[in-house]
């Protein structure tokens, strides 16, 4: 009896034994397949530069699936372990990186949590003038104040670009009117102003390439900066270009403000501002401004180019952002007293 426990004892010891031994192997195989997977690049031979955007708030697992879905990783539940053992998850920076297939993940992952390896997000609004710009790029440590100013003073590389016209250097901002205002990722480490003018006339070139019109370029964007100014919707804007064109085709003062507010940092103009003989002064001077008066989106350019026809001479805005057009002076000063 004695013998026959033994043997069940020794037969459970065994089957013990076996089970470890292959929880052993299979740990053993899972530590190397790890070992494989962090350190083999999807292709060592690539020199191909993908490029990696990490927003704020994204999730170690979202930034894996990423990496997977570009074939920069072999395995998102490698990735999602490294950072885990190593603690590096909470270390990941937001912002645009330089990738490529012959990167191993701990290589990867160094750059991602790298400060001096990431591009910076910057994001120009519709409608910023060149001194706008400028202080974008000085609050977020790009540049000292002035320097983005400075160099679209100086910039002197019209014969790369078509659209602009170097006899409009005497301009306030010479520029002002073809930066086109978007998202753009740079360099933090090594910020250049003349390279992102670069990027921003660039841009604009490729954005207008496709937009066909009679008129003058200069004119359009001219127009077009100031239905940037005029219009808080995109639905008034084909509608404010068409009174606009009208009005300088029938010889009719413009009667915008917002060219004179141009040349006021503080964004104010005074009764004796509306009374000087100034060529941005559309209330006294026929005809459109010297330059663009801010950069335009895309929706003011396309509307510049494509006006609406209407009976409306005048618009206003109301107090709550609402467009009232009108089609003589009388009505338009009935609506004035209304919604003013």
């Amino acid at each position: 009896m004695k013998r026959k426990y033994s043997n069940k004892k020794l037969k459970l010891f065994k089957l013990v034994l076996g089970l470890l031994g292959l929880v052993l192997i299979f740990a053993i195989y899972s530590i190397n397949q790890y070992q494989i997977k962090l350190h083999t690049p999807v292709d060592k031979n690539s020199n191909k530069e993908v490029i990696l955007t990490i927003n704020k708030g994204d999730q170690t697992w979202e930034i894996a699936n990423e990496l997977n879905k570009n074939d920069l990783i072999q395995d998102e539940m490698t990735f999602k372990i490294y950072t885990r053992l190593n603690n590096i998850d909470k270390n990941i920076k937001t912002g645009r990186f330089a990738l490529n297939k012959s990167m191993t993940i701990p290589e990867i992952v160094d750059v991602i949590t790298s400060d001096n390896q990431k591009e910076l997000i910057v994001t120009i609004p519709e409608g910023s003038t060149v001194y706008e710009i400028d202080q974008i790029l000085s609050d977020q440590g790009l540049i000292e104040k002035n320097e983005f100013i400075n160099a679209v003073n100086e910039f002197d590389n019209y014969e790369q670009y078509e659209f602009l016209n170097s006899n409009k250097k005497e301009l306030i901002h010479p520029l002002e009117g073809y930066l086109f205002p978007d998202t753009y990722y740079v360099d933090a480490n090594n910020f250049q102003n003349e390279a992102l003018i670069n990027k921003m006339l660039n841009n604009f070139e490729i954005k207008i390439a496709d937009l066909e019109s009679a008129r003058d370029l200069e004119e359009i964007i001219i127009v077009a900066s100031m239905i940037e100014e005029e219009a808080n919707q995109n639905k008034d804007r084909p509608l404010i270009s068409g009174i606009i064109w009208k009005r300088l085709d029938e010889n009719w003062l413009l009667g915008i403000d917002a060219t004179l507010l141009y040349l006021a940092e503080d964004r104010q103009i005074t009764y004796q501002d509306l009374q000087e003989d100034s060529p941005y002064n559309t209330r006294k001077k026929l005809g459109l401004p010297p330059g663009p008066i801010t950069n335009p989106g895309f929706a003011s350019i396309e509307a510049a180019y494509y006006p609406e026809e209407s009976e409306y001479y005048y618009y206003l805005t109301s107090k709550d952002g609402e467009m009232i057009y009108s089609k003589t002076d009388d009505e338009h000063n009935f609506n004035k007293r209304k919604y003013l």
